[in-house]
């Protein structure tokens, strides 16, 4: 019974009926999948077909690398291994023949009801008896060793928002559940959690979804998110002014990973997954939003506010850049993939090292893009993350204060850890003197998610009247709950190596 579940859930179409009937009446689930696994929204860069991909091999790079943050639903459930022998025979007899590849998740006729993904941490390896040096310092020590540096206050301390499952290195591996709802997301879970039996024990799940209605595709502050992603060589075309990247960015072993020589050739067509669970504070957003814009000349009070959120982002919530876009959003311009990333920062007329009047140096989407102001290829990343949590109430909104968690489950792949997320959360967006070569020494912190260990925030250029002055960021809207560095390996390492006797 459980292995006819499994290859249901893999082969059918895509009718939702209840987790009971889907365990007990399999045949239910025959057929192809009519309706798209995948989220296309307006606005972000659609996937090639399986015809434009020809410069990777796509069947043995796990799905969710390359595919970016088009779920509908997600599911991560957080796992430590208690039976290595066993762990390893039922992922192989079962687990691995359901692994989902980026090749069938670029058609409706090859996607699987229930995209499946697996990816280890470091001690997760060890527990399998794999010592091999991946040469990746952050992964080896783990995210907790890492919260210091990416400005989380203390985790070892109580009272702190890490979640308990995230202190210290207990946990050993990731499933990623994805589908088109929720039931199937259930009947996969029931499958795999029955197959491991003893062999795991589950520590953390986290589910997340696709916002409601026209919020598709946006963060929970109501901001398009995924505009900026990077266009890997040899999977599909790029847009304008996507950034085009080796594929060694994102996976190792290939073109452009600057450390392939040092790594174990197992890990070829894998890619380091960094995993981080941020929590968002939207009513108190909205607030500070609202009580700290600056009048502009010619703008309503509430085309100001709008303003304001924007240039803390750098984007309109629509997905249009201020860049473009300076005073007013522009939904067309914003649902556009071939025009809402057309744009460096450069103007003629205006000197790059001082002009805030299009977008302030400090703004999210400048701090980990930085385009012209700086050349950084190599520390592009894939995010695959999706929001979590439920909409804000009406007693939230009343009370400008948040009581139900919502946020981020923020997922990024790269080929190395300390040159992609760390780095951009560290180097840049905690780095008050980031964008260098600016008149204002001092740009400050990245609006939105720049962290100072709980400490005092500020950005400069917020006032498009007055780039000097200086906004005070009263608290962090963006809380990092935890999380952990794992490594996704490649479809082929995961039956020929990590589940060897």
């Amino acid at each position: 019974m459980r292995f006819a579940v499994f290859l249901a859930l893999g082969a059918g179409c895509a009718a939702a009926v209840p987790a009971h009937d889907v365990l007990s009446q399999t045949s239910l689930l025959k057929g192809k999948r009519k309706m798209n696994l995948l989220q296309e929204v307006p606005g972000l860069v659609p996937l090639p077909s399986a015809a434009k991909v020809a410069g990777l091999d796509t069947n043995n790079i796990q799905g969710d690398i390359l595919v970016g943050m088009k779920k509908k639903q997600e599911r991560f459930i957080f796992w430590t291994i208690n039976d290595p022998a066993r762990f390893k025979s039922t992922l192989r007899a079962f687990i691995v023949p359901q692994i989902t590849s980026v090749q069938q998740l670029l058609s409706t006729t090859t996607q699987p009801l229930v995209a499946l993904n697996v990816a280890f941490s470091q001690t997760g390896l060890q527990a399998l008896n794999i010592t091999d040096n991946l040469s990746d310092a952050a992964f080896s020590r783990g995210q907790f060793a890492d919260a210091n540096a990416l400005g989380d206050p203390d985790p070892t301390k109580n009272g702190t928002a890490w979640v308990d499952a995230f202190r210290g290195t207990n946990i050993h591996g990731v499933f990623l559940l994805a589908s088109d709802n929720a039931t199937l997301l259930d009947a996969q879970e029931v499958v795999v959690n029955s197959s491991m039996g003893s062999a795991i024990s589950v520590v953390y799940t986290l589910q997340g979804s696709i916002r409601p209605g026209p919020q598709a595709g946006h963060e929970a502050f109501g901001y398009l998110d995924g505009v900026s992603q990077p266009h890997v060589d040899g999977f599909g075309t790029a847009f304008p002014g996507q950034q085009t990247i080796d594929p060694g960015v994102i996976l190792v072993g290939e073109q452009g990973d600057s450390l392939s020589a040092k790594r174990p050739a197992w890990t070829t067509d894998g890619s380091f997954l960094a995993f981080r669970q941020l929590k968002q504070l939207v009513p108190e957003w909205n607030k500070f939003i609202a009580s700290s814009a600056p009048g502009v000349p010619g703008l309503t009070h509430a085309q100001s506010v709008a303003l304001h959120g924007a240039r803390l982002v750098g984007r309109w919530k629509s997905g249009a850049p201020v860049d473009l876009s300076p005073l007013v959003d522009n939904a067309t311009l914003g649902a556009d993939p071939t025009l809402n990333n057309n744009f460096d920062y450069t103007h003629q007329g205006f000197d790059l090292s001082s002009d805030q009047s299009h977008c302030p140096f400090a703004s999210h989407v400048r701090k980990t893009r930085p385009r012209a102001d700086l050349d950084a290829a190599p520390n592009s990343i894939i995010r695959a993350g999706i929001p979590y949590g439920p909409e804000v109430t009406d007693d939230e909104l009343t009370s400008a204060t948040s009581t139900l968690d919502r946020g981020l489950a923020f997922v990024s792949y790269q080929s190395q850890i300390a040159k992609g997320f760390r780095f951009i959360q560290a180097s840049w967006a905690n780095n008050e003197k980031f964008s260098f070569g600016k008149n204002d020494t001092t740009p400050g912190f990245d609006a939105v998610i720049g962290a100072n260990r709980g400490g005092q925030r500020f950005m400069s250029g917020y006032d498009i009247n007055d780039a000097s002055k200086d906004l005070s960021l009263l608290t962090d809207f963006v809380v990092s709950k935890g999380g952990e560095y794992f490594f996704s390996p490649s479809i082929s390492a995961l039956r020929d190596f990590i589940t060897a006797p």
